[in-house]
């Protein structure tokens, strides 16, 4: 297992998470993807198959203030847009997919947001 790389290695880690974590109707999963530059965030019905809100840094009211701040603070942005989202969409609770990433920086930067705008999990 050490012969495989780190990108490997996330996908077999956010496999052993997507076991446990289901996204219903009810209650959706809040998936995040990081890549270098951006971030990702959907709201996700898995019994549907269907998403149902999504924000990144490629949005457009976002984008204006990506040049100006860093890449945890337009995380946090990222969070707090989801969240108006799924309020919007009557969303109380996710379940929350870290997407085999580590409950840090960026991550946690969108977590904690979503979770000062109301929604818990």
């Amino acid at each position: 297992m050490s012969t495989l790389n780190s990108k490997v290695r996330r996908v077999i880690r956010h496999g052993r998470i997507r076991k446990k974590v289901v996204g219903t109707t009810d209650r959706p999963r809040l998936a995040i993807y990081r890549s270098l530059n951006n971030i990702y965030a959907q709201l996700i019905d898995d019994s549907k198959g269907h998403t149902l809100a999504s924000a990144s840094t490629l949005d457009k009211d976002i984008q204006a203030e990506a040049n100006m701040i860093g890449k945890i603070e337009i995380s946090k942005r990222v969070g707090q847009i989801i969240a108006q989202k799924a309020k919007n969409e009557g969303i109380t609770q996710v379940v929350f997919d870290r997407g085999g990433y580590k409950y840090h920086g960026r991550v946690k930067a969108v977590a904690e947001a979503v979770r000062e705008e109301g929604l818990k999990f």
